[in-house]
């Protein structure tokens, strides 16, 4: 192998003969790009810069300086005083050492940028999902909690702007907590289409914000039809040759002393300010040569490897290497990101070495690699990691460290400390749990709730002005409630023929889901409800254990927020007075899984944030049509009563709030007793209905328990697949606008604008409610034959009040 990069050839031919990807745009673009294949489900290409310092080896120098030119140009675009005002945001992992340098060109601004990495005790001042990416979930977690807190510009800066999805998820996300007047994106090549652009456009537009758009080349990637399938055929039938080529055996490993700066951060990952860059600017020259003295003798190439998100800091010891020794210095750095490697002249990763994770990620143990590393005459190596990465795992015969020993003469490992954030210290008493009839209809022993009573507080705001709200950024749907939904006569009736027409089945879900808890958990459960939905859920598993074992479980409701997580104090306080490993979580049933996800994510946060361990993410539900758990009394996807209405059938107790000014951090969530909807309740009535049918479905539960370890129960996420391919086909592009599923469904006509329903052929009584409230509502019902739930609510993806009427009526468009 002759050179990592591309021997002359242009790296994406390979790529572009064998998918018919057509890479158009600037004269330079090829310059900047070549092309790869993913091993990914959800994108075939990869586009590979040559300047990123991530896949391919590069002069630090012109890596740091593609950075710090787009950054002159922001400064240019914004002036002194709103560059003065501005924050940069960068992602993880691959755009961390560009969004660094960017913020470097600027000078004026602090430095933050997305992780996968979370850090006990430090609250996420946000997060957002990268959909196409092979690991999704990004944290915002900054030391100082007022850096993403005021108006000033927000600059976001990402290697590549393809689609807009991850921007506009940001922007949502953020905006909705402060609103701003300013957005700048930055990327080194800008590749959307007309219409993602145009939907960029629309969005500013909504939310009255101004985004403009630096880049240092665009382009767009030409997709012929079934790219998809043929880029996975391509990789099945190359990856058995993706291997490195021939390994000399037997290289030094040495460790060589940076001297880091005492206190100064690795990076950004929990801020990093103009003071800061001052600080580094003055200790490089000092560790560079400490480098440089610990490099052999006749050191002729040597490679500068960072490490995952750790990459500005090897990148500017790098480039004040390169300017130090007369060796020819290059960088690039670890990644989490699978890709196959095929070493041909019109490939952009040419070689792959792969090695275990090794600093105890938080999504578990898994293949990380460094590509173009093998095979590229490096007589040298400095591998660049953190101290939280310096584990036994990095030392293994199968480590990095080897893996690199294995490829090049001498491997240097320099570690620089891992700043771990001031934390401030937290009150140690929580309150006991809020019970009826003091807080909701239901009997003292049903149920306590680990919230906080907001009864008093003025909540409450139109549906329109909810949904215009949540979409355009301004807010997020747990700071305010919507105007409880007052059923009609008709539909109260449908209701109680509803409820009486399936109490059975709901009785047999109850009985199968609890008896799965009760063998498999073992001991004396905790049943742990999220509210409100999953409430009558954990009152029917307690009633079932109660009436045929004479058991009383405890019983407890706790909020959960999409994209904010689980109260963290209400998961203190239970661990403070049961064994996290009795808790079961509870619910009443999967959409599309979000709530699943949700859940375990903030359960892996709190546990590396307290040092408290045991509690199982897994959630138990009553219907888990999205295929979402393991642990379910059904997976069909049919009418639970309980979800036709609101507060009236889970307690009179309104959905979960958490607003700052309202629920501070040492504060369970908030909610809403409406003890003026007394005469309209109808939740111990619907329980009692249920419960009544145990003693007749004995039989049948115990039967459908017993050919339970026969079936596979593994989640198939079925629903997700299900809810991004319909997005897609719908034009949403959203996929929190897609909630599918009968109880998904209602909820979307009860509280959001929604736009139309999609309802499967030949769908029956379970439907009646749904097309009574359309009906009301003026949305229309869609058929669909090969839709895999009953039913699926979609709202309303471009709301304004001149697309929807004052009156808050679907038209559509």
């Amino acid at each position: 192998m002759k050179n990592a990069v591309n021997d002359g050839v242009w790296s994406g031919t390979w790529v572009a003969r064998r998918l018919g990807v057509e890479l158009e745009g600037d004269e330079h673009l090829t310059d900047l790009l070549g092309m790869a294949l993913r091993r990914n489900p959800k994108r075939a290409h990869l586009l590979v810069s040559h300047v990123l310092g991530k896949h391919v080896p590069q002069s630090p120098a012109v890596v740091h300086g593609h950075g710090v030119r787009l950054g002159h140009r922001v400064r240019a675009l914004l002036g002194d005083v709103e560059a003065a005002r501005a924050v940069v945001l960068g992602y993880a992992e691959t755009a961390t050492g560009l969004g660094h340098s960017v913020a470097d060109g600027l000078a004026l601004a602090p430095y933050l940028h997305s992780t996968r990495r979370p850090v006990a005790g430090v609250t996420p001042a946000g997060g957002f999902e990268e959909s196409h990416s092979h690991a999704t979930s990004h944290l915002l977690l900054p030391e100082d909690p007022a850096l993403l807190a005021g108006d000033g510009p927000l600059v976001l800066v990402d290697d590549e702007f393809s689609t807009g999805n991850t921007v506009l998820n940001t922007i949502r996300e953020l905006h909705a907590r402060h609103p701003r007047r300013r957005y700048v994106v930055v990327a080194l090549v800008d590749m959307r289409s007309a219409e993602d652009a145009a939907r960029l456009d629309r969005f500013a537009a909504e939310i009255g914000a101004r985004v403009d758009l630096v880049a240092a080349a665009s382009g767009t990637v030409r997709l012929p039809e079934g790219v998809l399938e043929k880029g996975q055929a391509l990789v099945a039938e190359h990856e058995r040759a993706d291997a490195v080529p021939g390994a000399v055996p037997g290289g030094e490993v040495s460790r060589v002393e940076l001297g880091w700066p005492a206190g100064l951060p690795d990076g950004g990952r929990h801020g990093f300010t103009p003071a800061h860059r001052a600080r580094l600017e003055a200790a490089l020259p000092g560790m560079a040569a400490r480098i440089a003295d610990a490099l052999p003798d006749g050191s002729r190439r040597v490679l500068v490897l960072g490490f995952e998100e750790l990459m500005y800091a090897p990148l500017r010891l790098a480039a004040e290497l390169e300017r130090t020794v007369p060796a020819e210095v290059r960088y690039s750095t670890t990644t989490r990101s699978p890709v196959l490697a095929v070493d041909d002249p019109g490939y952009a990763i040419r070689t792959r070495l792969a090695f275990p994770a090794h600093d105890d990620p938080a999504d578990g143990p898994g293949e990380r690699y460094a590509y173009n590393v093998a095979g590229a005459g490096f007589d040298t190596v400095v591998a660049v990691v953190d101290s939280a990465a310096d584990t036994p795992a990095l030392h293994a015969p199968d480590g990095l460290l080897a893996r690199l020993a294995a490829h090049a003469p001498h491997v240097l490992l320099a570690v620089v400390p891992a700043h771990e954030p001031h934390l401030p210290e937290r009150p140690a008493m929580l309150p006991d749990p809020l019970r009826g009839p003091a807080f909701s209809s239901y009997a003292p022993e049903e149920v306590g709730w680990l919230l906080q009573d907001l009864s008093g507080v003025n909540l409450e705001a139109p549906t329109e002005e909810r949904e215009e709200a949540v979409q355009n950024g301004g807010a997020h749907y747990a700071e305010s409630l919507p105007v409880e939904y007052q059923p009609s006569e008709r539909y109260q009736a449908l209701f109680h023929a509803a409820l009486e027409t399936s109490a059975d089945r709901i009785a047999r879900a109850v009985g199968v889901v609890t008896e799965t808890v009760l063998t498999e958990r073992g001991g004396t459960p905790v049943l742990v409800s999220l509210a409100r939905a999953g409430t009558p859920v954990g009152v029917l598993m307690r009633r079932w254990a109660e009436q045929r074992y004479g058991t009383e479980l405890p019983h407890y409701a706790v909020s959960i927020v999409r994209g904010r997580g689980i109260d963290a104090n209400a998961l203190r306080w239970l661990a403070a007075h049961h064994d996290p490993r009795d808790v079961v979580f509870v619910d009443g049933w999967t959409g599309k899984g979000a709530i699943t996800r949700e859940l375990a994510a903030a359960i892996g946060e709190f546990e590396r944030a307290e040092g408290v361990t045991g509690f199982d993410p897994e959630i138990a539900v009553l219907a888990d049509p999205g295929s979402c758990v393991r642990t379910y009394g059904t997976r069909d996807d049919f009418l639970i009563p309980s979800a036709c209405l609101n507060s009236t059938v889970s307690g009179l107790i309104s959905r979960t709030v958490l607003r700052a000014d309202l629920v501070g951090p040492d504060d369970f969530h908030g909610a809403k007793f409406y003890r003026e909807l007394a005469d309209a309740d109808v939740s111990v009535a619907f329980l009692d209905a249920v419960s009544a049918r145990f003693a007749e479905v004995r039989d049948e539960v115990d039967a459908a328990v017993k050919e339970l370890p026969a079936e596979d129960r593994t989640p198939t996420w079925e629903g997700w697949r299900a809810v991004e391919r319909i997005s897609e086909e719908y034009g949403i592009h959203d996929v929190n606008l897609v909630k599918p599923g009968v109880g998904e469904t209602t909820r979307v006509l009860l509280r959001r604008v929604p736009w139309k329903i999609l309802a499967k052929a030949g769908a029956g009584a379970d439907l009646d409610h749904v097309r009574l409230l359309a009906e009301q509502r003026g949305v229309p019902v869609e058929e669909v034959d090969d839709l895999p739930y009953t039913c699926v609510g979609l709202i309303h993806p471009k709301y304004t009040r001149g697309a929807t009427g004052a009156d808050g009526r679907a038209v559509n468009v």
